[in-house]
């Protein structure tokens, strides 16, 4: 006889950047083989290109991964993973207070949101005088070195070639003009020319991006010392399905 045909639940979410309902699925044991051979690999570019190949897959191609967000696609394979491995899972983590003892705490992944700092703006003026400003986008996965992604506080060198495909508009008064109407080699010159409180503007833009970001209590199970963490970013909330819930 043929094999059976195996239903699978859908679920729906809502992108953190804008209101579009998405509907997705739990991944399934190909999906999970990806995943667990890219950990196995030990590579964040292996981690990444499962991260897109699953998502891809589990919200059924109806989602362009190349142009959304990175903490749109970190949100989206979070609430997969919760769907596909059970919403709680426990993590060990370093207790700040002896720093060698490690305590376990557990999260429900259903729960966790993509945060905004207060005082976050992607309109970065960098000359008051003139009105000459930059309007950023946010970066994608592809536009982030995989080393990097959802770390806070980048150096120069990788600041600059994320600005290179993160900078959307530029203008002066009412003058706008699009990015990609200048050769990068341009932009660079551009960007080079800011002073250091023009280019620290553009460092808070990153460091205050939205992210996944959860506010957790730690106990050391041998001082009893109770210790507030901050989880922020994909990699802080990521377990291998494997080892949940055991």
């Amino acid at each position: 006889m043929a094999l059976p045909i195996l239903e699978t639940a859908t679920f729906e979410l809502t992108l953190p950047s804008k209101d579009v309902k998405v509907k997705f699925r739990p991944f399934l044991v190909k999906e999970e083989k990806i995943l667990l051979q890219a950990l196995e690999s030990g590579s964040n570019t292996e981690m990444t290109n499962a991260l897109k190949q699953i998502v891809h897959a589990c919200t059924f191609g109806n989602l362009d991964i190349n142009t959304l967000p990175t903490f749109d696609v970190e949100y989206v394979f979070l609430q997969i993973r919760a769907k596909s491995v059970g919403e709680i899972t426990k993590l060990r983590l370093l207790c700040p207070d002896d720093k060698t003892t490690y305590g376990e705490v557990e999260i429900d992944l259903s729960k966790v949101e993509v945060h905004v700092d207060e005082n976050h703006t992607n309109n970065i003026v960098v000359d008051e005088k003139k009105k000459i400003g930059i309007v950023m986008s946010y970066p994608t996965i592809n536009s982030v070195d995989p080393e990097n992604l959802g770390k806070t506080g980048l150096k120069t060198k990788q600041m600059f070639d994320m600005l290179a495909n993160t900078v959307y508009q530029v203008y002066e008064g009412d003058k706008i003009q699009s990015a990609g109407d200048y050769t990068k080699d341009e932009l660079n010159k551009f960007l080079e020319s800011l002073d250091s409180k023009a280019f620290k503007k553009i460092n808070e833009f990153f460091d205050t991006m939205p992210r996944l970001k959860q506010d957790i209590e730690l106990e050391n199970p041998k001082t009893k010392v109770k210790s507030k963490l901050t989880l922020a970013g994909l990699s802080d909330f990521f377990v291998s399905p494997s080892l949940t819930n055991r």
